[in-house]
């Protein structure tokens, strides 16, 4: 049997972590959720996702930071990174962390899915 897509989402937010887990359990991914960004790497490399969720707002290191420190290592970079923010200008900020896709907040639960799928199928 082919093993679950996996996903991480970075937000600080408790009550989108467990929104986005539900969702995307029910859809049949893994999920792992972190509140912070510190240490991105070390936390990526652990669990080797197939795609990353990354809010605008992470305590100490921001989303910025921690995206492109994904973006500029060299085992990790080929991960889609999806910048997801409730800032209304959250295009920018994704184009300004070099992230694969943005997801704006509120989204609904297809965004989310078709956003997944969109990047998983490549």
């Amino acid at each position: 049997m082919a093993r679950n897509k996996k996903v991480f989402v970075f937000d600080d937010n408790t009550d989108i972590l467990e929104l986005c887990t539900i969702i995307l359990q029910d859809a049949g991914y893994d999920i792992k959720t972190s509140s912070t960004s510190n240490h991105i790497i070390d936390q990526v490399m652990a669990y080797t996702p197939d795609i990353i969720f990354m809010d605008n707002w992470l305590p100490d290191v921001g989303g910025i930071d921690a995206t492109r420190e994904l973006k500029s290592h060299d085992l990790l970079k080929n991960i889609p990174v999806i910048y997801f923010s409730a800032n209304n200008d959250v295009k920018s900020l994704a184009d300004q962390a070099g992230a694969d896709g943005y997801l704006s907040k509120p989204f609904d639960i297809e965004e989310l899915e078709d956003i997944i799928s969109k990047h998983l199928a490549m």
